[in-house]
């Protein structure tokens, strides 16, 4: 570091410093400390992040660093909920990480603390700190309050339903002054959420402190902690590849089936593995989904929030739970173990956090399907899926997109024991992996959730429950059986068995397969069309990691 900054080979970048108004001392003998920021006044959960990322660099300052902060791009998702441009977000991802790494590359920061919130924007921050493999950490922008009316607790996916179930805009619009009365993340298990909790289990947030809600002074106390442990952590010279061992990505595989974990998170941490040059496959979900259960009953899984789980004891409470089940002798980035670290945390089994003795469900949070239909692998989420759809046999009604199922279920051409078919929408189909948020809330809404199944090569929210097998593989666009499947084709979806199948006889399929023509890419210039062109299939992450 100081070698960067110090001699006459190193005036031009000294005067740069200086004349951003760093002094003499602080540039030639303190560690660069990069903070990346992904405030945006535009949402909830970044519109606070500024106050945040003033506690961070306040807490560099007093550790004896030198806090550089910068700008980072943030999207809220709810903003483009059922438009096209939703299937921007998982591009996302790459974008955020692909801006921290230019800037840290080009200002040879020392080590980095980045401030982040939402979906696939925390997702990104995480990607770069394995990219830019330099002491890293996170500081969260913490869960959003949960709202109240009517004498019930409501957060935002409630707001979706009732849009899609009748209401009046009247009643609408007493839910919108309602459903998000704080800034945050939206407080049910959605992917922003998870990702924030999963910070912890990977070593790149603090223990304890992911969850604390966005409306507790204590996220300003401890970002400022997290601040001055940035200095000490780039004098340690720890980086994410010595923390984030395959020994920790499976603790996080362990965490994400306890916790009923969005199943975006299956695609981040086959990224973060990937990245890293680690050996974590779809398999390793398959292994654990038959080892743990789900013991979170945090919304959908069940009625509470996360900031109920937060004060229930939180990612540490987990983690003690599953202490049993856990790689212990893997590093904490505190310069323990995780054996260490949780022989001084106390079990608090509650109504929220469970045990694995008594679990909220006999069944994981997240399971693996395969068969014909995606035989490189899909995804369900087994606790938000009703009994009466964990087995089907229904015909298929197939459509080239969301937009167009939606507009089957709003003309009431979708009827139960249907199986909606939605392809085209992977990550190079749509491009970008869409979240069916149009399809999905319509079934809903409507009350088919029930009694209606979806497969698809696109992804879905956190928020989002019913018989939805998502991350079809191949997907559609590279000429996956789902791009082969005809209205009125037979297809089981068998959730305790894990096999999500097509009833058309190989010879059929191989007839259907030789008349298929792929399409052109949907998008002709511009991130889109390089994410298609240099993306993983979705069962390796589905990130731009063409290497």
């Amino acid at each position: 570091m100081e070698s960067y900054w110090n001699g006459a080979e190193a005036a031009h970048r000294r005067v740069m410093m200086k004349a951003a108004g760093y002094s003499d001392s602080d540039i030639r003998k303190k560690p660069h400390i990069g903070v990346p920021n992904s405030y945006m006044e535009g949402s909830p959960g970044s519109a606070h992040l500024r106050q945040i990322a003033e506690a961070v660099k306040q807490g560099i300052w007093a550790a004896g660093g030198v806090p550089v902060e910068f700008g980072i791009p943030a999207t809220c998702g709810n903003i483009a909920n059922g438009a096209e441009e939703l299937k921007y977000e998982q591009v996302g991802r790459d974008i955020v990480a692909m801006s921290v790494e230019f800037v840290s590359r080009v200002h040879n920061f020392d080590g980095l603390v980045m401030v982040a919130s939402c979906d696939n924007i925390i997702a990104g921050c995480y990607l770069a700190a394995a990219r830019v493999n330099i002491p890293s950490m996170v500081v969260t922008g913490g869960s959003m309050q949960p709202g109240h009316h009517c004498g019930k607790t409501v957060v935002e996916a409630d707001l979706d339903v009732a849009r899609f179930s009748g209401s009046a805009e009247e009643d609408l619009m007493e839910l919108e002054e309602a459903v998000c009365p704080s800034f945050g993340a939206c407080p049910s298990m959605g992917t922003a959420n998870t990702m924030q909790m999963l910070g912890e289990v990977m070593n790149l947030v603090m223990p304890g402190t992911a969850t604390i809600p966005a409306s507790d002074n204590r996220k300003l106390r401890q970002a400022r902690e997290a601040g001055k442990f940035a200095v000490k952590l780039v004098k340690s010279g720890l980086k994410p590849s010595d923390l984030i061992t395959k020994e920790i990505l499976l603790n996080s595989i362990m965490f994400d089936m306890a916790v009923a974990g969005s199943t975006n998170a299956v695609l981040h941490i086959l990224t973060m593995a990937y990245e890293l040059g680690i050996d974590i496959t779809l398999e390793d979900f398959e292994t654990y989904a038959k080892e743990i259960p789900c013991i979170n009953a945090v919304i959908p899984s069940g009625p509470y929030t996360v900031v109920d789980f937060h004060y229930a004891g939180g990612v540490p409470n987990v983690m003690k739970m599953l202490e049993s089940r856990l790689f212990t002798d893997a590093p904490m980035m505190n310069g323990r173990t995780w054996g260490e670290y949780l022989s001084g945390v106390k079990a608090q089994p509650n109504e929220v956090i469970h045990t694995l003795e008594k679990p909220l469900f006999h069944e994981p949070g997240l399971k693996i399907l395969r068969g014909n239909l995606s035989p490189n692998g899909a995804i369900v989420r087994p606790t938000a899926v009703p009994d009466s759809v964990k087995y089907m046999k229904g015909k298929a009604k197939v459509f080239d997109g969301d937009r167009s199922a939606f507009e089957a279920i709003e003309a009431g051409e979708i009827v139960p024991g249907d199986i909606i078919v939605i392809r085209y929408e992977g990550c190079k189909g749509a491009p970008g992996m869409k979240e069916l948020m149009l399809s999905i809330d319509a079934l809903i809404g409507r009350g088919l959730h029930t009694s209606v199944g979806l497969v698809s090569d696109a992804r879905f929210s956190g928020f989002n429950f019913g018989a939805i097998i998502g991350h079809v593989s191949p997907e559609a666009y590279d000429g996956g059986t789902i791009a082969l499947v005809e209205n009125g084709d037979e297809i089981i979806i068998d959730i305790p068995n894990g096999q999500v199948s097509l009833e058309v006889t190989e010879e059929e399929l191989e007839k259907r397969k030789a008349d298929w023509v792929c399409p052109p890419l949907k998008e002709e210039k511009g991130c889109l069309n390089l994410f298609a062109r240099n993306c993983r299939p979705a069962e390796q992450g589905g990130a731009m990691q063409p290497w």
